[in-house]
């Protein structure tokens, strides 16, 4: 169901509908807003030009079916004004999709391209996709990926389907797996491994700690090819904390190749010379049981080019794996 939209004198009046109830105002203005600065939607709220049911109402506050909210003149980037960049990102992510229903889109995200725009970046993954789809009613990220991480991620086209999805995260009920190269021999077999992860901010860059304050992350790493200098690692997330893998594969020992932020120099020279130009590490699989069907729903990526010849690079340099 779509919002009902009216304007007067220039002034919007929407009326949240059933699909869109459950989310904060500030979100729904973003993906309404399209083409307004984050900034700009905020410094209306603040200064009461965007009402809830005639009232002043807070960026938090989640909407009911049935509202009302209150939106003045704004002025929107026109399509020509979409930087050139931000409508290459679109195609190329429209090409991208592995799957789409009237509900969901995954999507193999390629490396190098963040989910989100901001800390300089112009776009994202969420905003180049609403840019490729400006009649698009609902676009909205079920979940995240690094910027250099390639692979599944998926985008809700209903607000019905993000809050399933996001339960079935929080309840663990969703499996994820990765694939990811990491230093040296693995000799641990199938190994799970707890720890508590905490973000903090160290030389004025964002970091993640192991911290006995910090929140729980679970993950299980399993062993797919090992060689000499490398070790090819399945690892299922059970949690899914900042830079997860990236820290627990560090603090086990074996860091992921090509991790400028928590990996080892020398072994990233190494990965180098077999032409590794960014983080070995890929989103490779995505299910769950669907609650409504009881179907079981799975997708996934194939391992990309660029790190399928660092595989062969490593393998042939080595002689032999396991």
């Amino acid at each position: 169901m779509s919002s009902s939209f009216t304007a007067r004198a220039g002034v919007a009046h929407v009326e949240v509908s059933e699909d869109q109830a459950g989310q904060r105002l500030d979100n729904f203005l973003t993906a309404l807003l399209k083409g307004v600065p984050k900034s700009h939607v905020y410094r209306l709220l603040r200064k009461g030009e965007v009402r809830v049911n005639k009232g002043r109402s807070r960026p938090d506050y989640r909407l009911v079916a049935g509202d009302t909210v209150r939106i003045p003149p704004v002025r929107r980037a026109a399509a020509t004004e979409t930087a050139p960049a931000g409508r290459a990102a679109g195609v190329r992510l429209e090409e991208a999709i592995l799957h789409e229903n009237d509900r969901l889109i995954v999507l193999d995200k390629p490396s190098g391209l963040a989910v989100h725009g901001g800390s300089g970046l112009s776009h994202g993954v969420i905003e180049a996709l609403r840019a490729a789809r400006p009649d698009a009613p609902y676009l909205e990220l079920v979940h995240r990926l690094d910027r250099e991480t390639s692979g599944c991620l998926l985008v809700a086209k209903r607000r019905s389907m993000l809050r399933t999805l996001h339960a079935l995260l929080r309840e663990g009920r969703m499996e994820k797996h990765y694939l990811a190269l990491l230093r040296g021999r693995w000799e641990k077999g199938r190994t799970g491994l707890s720890d508590r992860l905490r973000k903090t901010v160290r030389g004025g860059e964002r970091v993640v700690t192991i911290d006995a304050e910090g929140k729980q992350a679970e993950s299980v790493f399993r062993p797919v090819e090992i060689s000499a200098r490398a070790s090819l690692m399945d690892v299922e997330l059970k949690t899914g904390r900042t830079h997860q893998i990236r820290v627990q594969a560090n603090e086990a020992g074996h860091p992921v190749a090509g991790d400028e932020r928590y990996g080892d120099r020398d072994f990233n020279r190494q990965m180098k010379e077999l032409d590794l130009r960014r983080l070995f590490l890929h989103a490779a699989s995505i299910a769950w049981e669907d609650p409504d069907s009881g179907e079981w729903q799975m997708y996934s990526s194939p391992l990309p080019d660029d790190l399928r010849r660092v595989l062969e690079a490593l393998h042939g340099g080595d002689g032999h794996r396991n």
